[in-house]
């Protein structure tokens, strides 16, 4: 076997384990998951996982880590279509709307939202690290966007950081009702209509006269 393969053999492994740590610690909560059952989980043996990570606490950490990082990169391919400043604005607006909802509710960012509430007791510093690589980046990367369509005369906002804390406002507050925090799913349909919803009340404020 290559050293390359060897590699990727080992990264494969990693995202494994860190993928499931996430989904039993949500489900189990950090207290009662145990190595060995994220281990069976990840199709590993648990001294694999320790190879890997030292310990349970650096496992959540990493765990939650890779989630956010994934999460915030699917948000902000979710909005890339508002970086062509010659499209539709209020389609290019609809579609990042209901992608970014996709994602919102896609089991992984549901996880991370459930781990984390649920260690802001014990481990406060997570959130904030879960915040930062999802919606406080997709919050200044929309403004960009924003501000951009402002500049062409698509829209009109003062304040684009604003705007952009607005319509992520409109998409994640129904969704959390609708979903009851995330323990109910919904359809394509229902995030379609709070996604439409969001950018009409959205455009009845900001777009041109």
């Amino acid at each position: 076997m290559t050293a390359a393969a060897t590699g990727r053999g080992r990264i494969d492994k990693r995202r494994a384990i860190l993928e499931s740590a996430l989904t039993v610690f949500a489900h189990r909560g950090y207290a009662q998951a145990c190595v060995q059952e994220i281990a069976d989980a990840a199709g590993v043996a648990k001294h694999t996982v320790y190879n890997h990570l030292n310990d349970k606490e650096t496992l959540l950490r990493h765990a939650v880590e890779a989630a956010a990082d994934t999460v915030g990169a699917e948000c902000l391919d979710a909005i890339a279509g508002l970086r062509d400043l010659d499209v539709n604005p209020e389609a290019a607006l609809r579609d990042s709307a209901l992608r970014m909802l996709k994602v919102c509710h896609g089991a992984r960012a549901r996880a991370l939202r459930t781990l984390t509430f649920a260690q802001l007791g014990t481990f406060p510093d997570l959130a904030e690290i879960a915040q930062d690589r999802t919606s406080r980046m997709l919050a200044e990367t929309l403004a960009d966007r924003l501000a951009r369509l402002t500049l062409t005369g698509h829209l009109h906002t003062r304040e684009p950081g604003i705007a952009a804390e607005q319509l992520l406002a409109l998409l994640t507050g129904p969704l959390e009702a609708r979903t009851r925090l995330g323990t109910r799913k919904t359809t394509n349909a229902e995030l379609k209509a709070i996604a439409d919803a969001a950018v009409d009340t959205f455009l009845a404020a900001y777009a041109p006269c």
